[in-house]
């Protein structure tokens, strides 16, 4: 890819009353596009320089935004690049996931400043909340008074209806369904009074790609995360769509079918509890596929195979959800090395030019740039699309 568009979004509004709406659509420029004159925010923002400058003025006096160096050379004043702050806004992440648990803290650039990790064989409420509970402590401990006071809220990523999954994850179904009664706001709230945002996992991982890595290139896709089990988001008009209930874009429920036949999901045949199982077999330990740093070198006689089946049905699930919605692209990211990554990607775009796309535009298949660390990443940002990014559920409040 020689040039990377970043697309364009909606433009501002000058009257009273709505400058909260203004300063979410400039911090969301910002974020996109990287450094920017104020004169290219209004162009951009459809609003007046005056406005513009006005709001810039006022967020660099409360620390979220920077001036950048002078740019000499054109007619006129210098223009002067503004640029979100290091450390201007911070947030907590908390991903949960069916084999692992990751705790960030992360500013509103994406940048990742602490990080811990838990491994389990299958997650349970207590542990996953006591580990939060220290970590939480932990991090806290190691910052300044000023950082913690930017500290705006925390996101959790959990799968959707996680205490229905306890067959695939191995755990006693009784003793799992406890998840079912958990208020994660409630458990919160007896050690923290931060604001408490809960997100789909893979609409997290989504929301990371989206806002830190490969979505500003597009304006609708669909997005496939494959974990320990396969999960997805969609972005509908450079917007992450969660839908009414919150489980939009839920990817991972598509239909499929098994080696006889039988209907089963997509969760069920693009998974990476698929690999997990058949390095079990051979007497292998699969709690080595989620060691970091990751390395799957010596496993390439199983993921191999793997690799080959996961393509054919992300193949056929890419258009699948393109019959429902023209995406442009399919965006793939997971939790595996980038070398299984890219190879995982080329296999896709292969054998979806061997489908049946009559009726149907094919899609771009593009690689994901966030990472392993997507869901837990997207998780934070939920906070800060709660109060300071733009995204295309916010409305004007009636005065």
């Amino acid at each position: 890819m020689d040039t990377v568009k970043i697309r364009s979004l909606s433009s501002g509004v000058n009257q009273s009353g709505v400058r909260d709406y203004n300063e979410r659509l400039l911090l969301t420029l910002l974020q996109r596009n990287g450094p920017t004159a104020g004169s290219d925010l209004a162009r951009m923002a459809g609003l007046s320089p005056q406005t513009v400058s006005i709001i810039l003025r006022e967020m660099e006096g409360e620390g979220l935004l920077v001036k950048g160096t002078p740019i000499k050379g054109k007619v006129g004043k210098p223009s002067v690049p503004m640029s979100l702050a290091d450390g201007g806004v911070l947030s907590f992440g908390y991903k949960i996931g069916r084999r692992s648990a990751v705790l960030l803290l992360t500013d509103f650039r994406g940048i990742v400043r602490e990080e811990l990790q838990l491994t389990y064989k299958y997650p349970m409420p207590a542990p996953i909340f006591r580990f939060l509970e220290d970590g939480m402590a932990t991090i806290l401990a190691k910052a300044t008074d000023a950082e913690r006071q930017r500290i705006c809220g925390i996101g959790i990523a959990t799968p959707f209806e996680l205490w229905k999954w306890s067959e695939l994850v191995g755990a006693p179904a009784e003793e799992f369904a406890s998840w079912k009664n958990v208020d994660f706001r409630k458990e919160l709230a007896k050690f923290t009074g931060l604001p408490v945002s809960v997100v789909n996992d893979a609409t997290a991982g989504c929301q990371a790609e989206h806002i830190y890595g490969r979505g500003k290139e597009f304006r609708d896709y669909a997005y496939f995360f494959v974990g320990a089990f396969i999960g997805g988001g969609i972005v509908l008009n450079h917007s992450v769509y969660q839908g009414h209930r919150g489980n939009a874009g839920a990817l991972g429920s598509l239909r499929s079918f098994g080696p006889h036949g039988e209907s089963q999901q997509l969760i069920d045949t693009a998974s990476i509890h698929l690999l997990e199982a058949r390095l079990a077999e051979f007497g292998l330990d699969p709690r080595h596929l989620w060691t970091h740093p990751q390395d799957w070198s010596e496993y390439m006689r199983f993921v191999e195979p793997w690799l080959g089946q996961t393509a054919q049905e992300l193949a056929k699930a890419s258009l699948s959800v393109c019959a429902v919605i023209d995406f442009e692209a399919i965006v793939i990211d997971g939790a595996f090395p980038d070398a299984v990554k890219h190879a995982l990607v080329e296999r896709t775009r292969r054998y979806l030019t061997n489908q049946d796309m009559r009726g149907l535009i094919a899609p771009q298949i593009e690689a994901g740039s966030v990472g392993g660390n997507a869901r837990a990443i997207g998780a934070a940002t939920s906070p800060l699309f709660d109060r300071y990014f733009m995204n295309g559920n916010i409305r004007l409040q009636a005065s």
